[in-house]
């Protein structure tokens, strides 16, 4: 990077800005998509924003165990909701991939709801050791191979 500083490029990548440490690799949605859980804030959020795009993705358990389409719900119901899992609307099982994942390129992934997509998956950093840790991320073994100290590389 030709004319920018050591400590600007240090400023740039270090650790704990996501948006610019995420390779958008498509890795972590392609493993663990399939075990995506919104809250009660994101479900209520998408209905009332009309998006049954996003919420036909999903299946609700009501407090009397009975399992309903989350395009099914109301605002007012959304407190009795003892669980919430992703599955995919046409077959009722569990996804192998997150459906709103979006090839872009080679090897480059996008989240096709990213401006509503789930605090989970808002969230997600899998670099936190013993948190979310996700020892396949390819930034991770980026971040590995580089250091943040300016001089030390």
């Amino acid at each position: 990077m030709a004319g920018i500083s050591d400590q600007d490029r240090w400023e740039e990548e270090k650790p704990g800005r996501q948006e610019d440490l995420c390779l958008q690799c498509g890795l972590c949605c392609k493993v663990f998509g399939d075990r995506i859980y919104p809250t009660h804030e994101n479900l209520y959020a998408w209905i009332s924003n009309g998006r049954r795009e996003i919420l036909r993705h999903f299946s609700a358990c009501r407090a009397d165990g009975k399992w309903i389409q989350c395009t099914d719900l109301s605002p007012d119901e959304i407190g009795g909701i003892s669980a919430i899992e992703m599955r995919d609307p046409e077959t009722g099982e569990y996804p192998a991939v997150c459906p709103f994942l979006r090839r872009t390129g080679k090897t480059r992934y996008i989240c096709s709801i990213h401006s509503e997509k789930p605090d989970m998956c808002r969230s997600y950093m899998p670099w936190i050791w013993g948190e979310t840790y996700f020892s396949r991320c390819r930034a991770l073994e980026k971040m590995e191979q580089r250091s943040f100290f300016p001089g030390h590389r």
